[in-house]
């Protein structure tokens, strides 16, 4: 919590129009929208939440082979051990192996985007405020972190995101305050830069015998709305919540019907989502006039829209859908 900076206001913008949409958290509740935790300290209290925990600890580790049968997990690793458990939960990323010896298919496709990631100090405080601007090429955000800084994810083409990465810090930074605006004075970056190449990806199912896919092994998307991470949270507890619900009745965890379940919980939640990012990334990608006009309008037109306004609010505050217990703050 001492490190966690709260999202409390949104403001979405398009290059060059007049029009803007803008959330305040207070509309939907006392909760910011969200709060930004750097990654190294997120790890950091997962790790140590780990250590007080009943949970086995097996890293660094090669996971040399899995054996899924009727009767449970077996697992081989690197280092000799041998390990036994009801079910195997793929959270191997968008390469899942896991997911590929169970001869899981998986729609998807490259956006000619790459994501350019860093952090960003300012000379005027952000107020907690989260900047989407919308430039031909793709979103360009900048999200509140603790301090005068801010969290970078800058969408670019292919090509010129290469070049941007090449840039010298002080070419680096005008480039980033030639898009920012001066809304928060001076940018310069202060962390290392990060480029990841964009795509949809979606597993045709979630489950196989003893095997259930979280994260980005089951769904990954564009980060235009930066609910990836929140939507593979929704995973884990989703998962947890069965599992417990199918233990406390003396359930097998890895049997079909549990695992039935959670799939049926999350692949509507997850399409949803891929469904709206794709979409959103084609609308506000696009250079036609005419289309640019059209979204222009539309934003000025949600801003305006109570009703409008107030579903997109408690959508990016993660208060709609059948949310698991633990993502509501309930114990399970």
């Amino acid at each position: 919590a001492a490190v966690a900076e709260p999202i409390l206001d949104i403001r979405v913008s398009d290059d060059g129009m007049p029009f803007f949409l803008h959330f305040d958290h207070r509309d939907v509740g006392d909760r910011p929208f969200g709060y930004m935790v750097e990654n190294r300290l997120l790890r950091r209290a997962l790790q140590d939440a780990v250590a007080e925990s009943a949970v086995t600890w097996l890293a660094p580790v090669t996971l040399e082979a899995v054996e899924r049968g009727a009767g449970g997990v077996r697992a081989r690793l690197a280092d000799g051990r041998r390990v036994r458990a009801a079910l195997a939960v793929s959270a191997e990323g968008r390469d899942s192996t896991l997911r590929r010896d169970a001869g899981i298919r998986s729609l998807s496709w490259r956006y000619p985007q790459t994501a350019i990631v860093t952090t960003v100090a300012h000379e005027r405080p952000h107020h907690g405020v989260a900047k989407e601007h919308f430039l031909p090429a793709g979103p360009f955000a900048l999200l509140p972190m603790a301090g005068n800084r801010s969290s970078l994810v800058w969408t670019e083409r292919h090509a010129l995101a290469a070049s941007m990465m090449a840039l010298d810090d002080a070419e680096f930074d005008a480039e980033i305050g030639a898009r920012a605006g001066d809304y928060w004075g001076a940018i310069r970056s202060t962390g290392p830069r990060w480029s990841y190449p964009l795509g949809l990806q979606n597993a045709e199912r979630y489950i196989d015998r003893r095997l259930a896919l979280i994260g980005d092994a089951a769904h990954a998307m564009h980060p235009i709305a930066g609910q990836g991470l929140n939507l593979g949270l929704r995973d884990v507890a989703a998962l947890a919540e069965v599992a417990v619900e199918a233990a406390r009745l003396g359930l097998d965890i890895g049997g079909e019907a549990v695992l039935a379940r959670y799939q049926e919980w999350r692949r509507f939640d997850a399409l949803t989502m891929l469904l709206m990012t794709d979409g959103l990334n084609r609308l506000f990608s696009n250079r036609s006039g005419a289309i640019r006009l059209a979204r222009g309008l539309g934003l000025g037109l949600v801003n305006v829209l109570p009703p409008a306004k107030h579903f997109f609010e408690r959508r990016a505050a993660a208060l709609t859908g059948d949310l698991p217990r633990l993502i509501r703050g309930a114990a399970l």
